[in-house]
């Protein structure tokens, strides 16, 4: 068996790095579902924010 042969063999048997690269794409897959989720998750919570604001409202004029 040539060098270059027993070379390209140990190259694509090599298995060392591979963590990283899985890793690596969970946190893309991660960061990609966040951005997805934010914005809906954020006009939610502003929605709550906006309603507990005007009961808040409602009930400090009421008491006067």
């Amino acid at each position: 068996m040539s060098k270059s042969r027993t070379a390209m063999i140990n190259f694509l048997t090599d298995e060392q790095g591979q963590d990283l690269v899985e890793y690596s794409l969970l946190l893309v897959f991660l960061a990609l579902a966040a951005i997805s989720i934010l914005p809906t998750l954020g006009n939610s919570i502003n929605a709550v924010f906006s309603r507990t604001n005007s009961t808040m409202i409602i009930g400090n004029g009421s008491g006067s």
